[in-house]
């Protein structure tokens, strides 16, 4: 059995670049939180300029999202040794390098969108996540949305996703590649505990627990 490669890359993130990013999609949500309710349904937008055209009171507020977006993915996108592992799951053209201080170098998804859901309160205040998504037919989360994770939310033909108020808590920081694969492991791996827990909700509900 071929072991993972692992590389720790604490010591690269100081002083790296930003990488470039496939078209984005932005899903803008208008929330009111109560307590009776752990999900919100968000509109998905292309890009950040659609999302300030349809939101024009929130233009500040998009553009902070994204760039608070692009800055967490940087840092919690799942990561690669080669181009070529990183292109096994998410598809030709869609992973990028980031070069550390060390001179060395990782690569990682772009950045496919970001969640950003508005709170409707006097604060202005607003939530944010980057998704990433697969190109490659062969891949588990191909045309889906996906979170750093592993959790999915729906086809990205989808204009409307329905997440709960836990999709937008920060992820950990990635400091380790992964294996080809891997990433496709977890997202598989939650969509069966999310079915299964669903089913089995559903079973309690039907006996009336």
């Amino acid at each position: 059995m071929k072991r993972t490669k692992e590389i720790n890359l604490d010591r690269m993130k100081k002083n790296g670049q930003s990488f470039l990013l496939r078209p984005i999609t932005v899903a803008v949500a208008g929330v009111t939180l109560t307590a009776c309710s752990d999900t919100r349904e968000a509109q998905v937008y292309k890009d950040m300029s659609e999302c300030i055209n349809e939101n024009p009171s929130y233009a500040s507020e998009c553009e902070a999202a994204y760039q608070q977006a692009l800055k967490r993915a940087n840092e919690t996108a799942p990561k690669y040794m080669s181009m070529r592992d990183c292109e096994a799951e998410f598809g030709a053209n869609a992973c990028t390098s980031y070069q550390g201080s060390s001179g060395q170098s990782w690569f990682m998804p772009a950045m496919a969108g970001f969640m950003f859901a508005k709170i409707l309160d006097s604060n202005r205040r607003y939530d944010y996540q980057p998704v990433f998504t697969s190109y490659y037919r062969g891949s588990p989360f191909y045309g889906s949305w996906v979170t750093s994770d592993g959790y999915r939310y729906g086809s990205t033909y989808n204009r409307k996703v329905t997440v709960d108020n836990k999709a937008f808590q920060p992820k950990p920081a990635v400091t380790r590649t992964i294996s080809r694969g891997g990433f496709g492991s977890t997202v598989n791996a939650k969509s069966s505990w999310s079915s299964s827990s669903k089913s089995s909700s559903s079973s309690r509900s039907s006996w009336g627990g």
